[in-house]
């Protein structure tokens, strides 16, 4: 299928599902570029993940009592985030402790819980790789809503989430926030996960998160144009995935995860200042120049004296 036959699919009012997903498809991984951004900066890959988990068994009790999936998941999202900083906050177990515990306790509660329900197979597929052609009318509205908060708290709090980012202890001692602050972190990095179960599942929603935001690490070290181009390169995997999966009929959450990871595996090897490429160039030069030269013969010429 060429370009303009999937554009056509996407004005055809039979199809009305289609644009209805690449909206909230470019819609999560817009807002999950903007907060995976912190996520990469501050090393957190870990919560995320976990926060992925967390949002599970909230799904599941919504799918049982035909709630909505996406409050569902948000309270329990939110639950699991407050736990795990108040439980951080004793200093006689790391952070990736805590974090664990609750990984796997919000996992398997969510098992239980799902088990209970009629089509356990078919909703736990639903659940752990998404379902982006049945999402209803509400909750892409839900969706634009919920990341246009995520959106404006980042924004409102960029500077504070830098400080805690850089050096906790120094912000500590300078009288901010931090709790309060991982605590208002966590919870938006549950409403993006949240906001993108549904698109690419629980078991890949991470990727959305965290690998436009680590592509866009690669390729600056200004954390602005970081913010600006995470965004950006989530928004349009999913518009190149969701056009892949549709023409060659293949599951969309997994077409998107792998469209990303071209992406970064590109940055990676073609990156202008820190693909590998580049700093195979850079050494290869250094070690060419009088002054590489210079240091290379230093150990050549030195030892015990004769």
């Amino acid at each position: 299928m060429n370009p303009l036959d999937f554009l056509a699919d996407l004005l055809n009012p039979d199809l009305a599902f289609l644009p209805k997903a690449l909206a909230v498809a470019v819609m999560s991984s817009i807002v999950c570029g903007v907060v995976g951004s912190y996520v990469v900066l501050r090393g957190m890959a870990f919560i995320g993940d976990t926060v992925a988990h967390a949002v599970f068994p909230g799904l599941a009790v919504a799918f049982v009592v035909s709630g909505n999936l996406v409050l569902g998941g948000t309270v329990a999202g939110i639950a699991t985030a407050i736990l795990i900083a108040v439980f951080s906050q004793n200093r006689r177990l790391k952070e990736d402790s805590i974090i664990g515990v609750f990984f796997v306790a919000a996992f398997a509660l969510s098992i239980v819980i799902i088990s209970q329900a009629p089509g356990y197979a078919g909703s736990l597929q639903q659940f752990l790789f998404g379902a982006i052609t049945g999402i209803p009318d509400s909750d892409v509205i839900v969706v634009a809503a919920t990341g246009l908060v995520v959106i404006a708290a980042v924004l409102g709090l960029h500077k504070e989430f830098v400080t805690i980012s850089l050096d906790r202890e120094s912000a500590r001692a300078l009288g901010v926030p931090v709790f309060w602050l991982d605590l208002v972190l966590y919870v938006l990095v549950t409403l993006a996960v949240v906001i993108s179960v549904q698109t690419i599942g629980n078991i890949l929603v991470l990727a959305l998160l965290i690998t436009p935001a680590a592509t866009a690490r690669l390729l600056t070290d200004r954390l602005g144009v970081m913010m600006a181009l995470a965004p950006a390169i989530g928004g349009l995997a999913a518009l190149v995935g969701l056009y892949v999966s549709w023409s060659w009929d293949l599951p969309t959450g997994g077409t998107i995860v792998l469209v990303l990871t071209v992406v970064f595996l590109a940055a990676w090897f073609l990156s202008p200042r820190q693909g590998l490429i580049a700093r195979r160039q850079r050494s290869r030069t250094a070690e060419h120049s009088p002054a590489g030269a210079a240091r290379a013969a230093v150990p050549a010429m030195s030892g015990p004296a004769s």
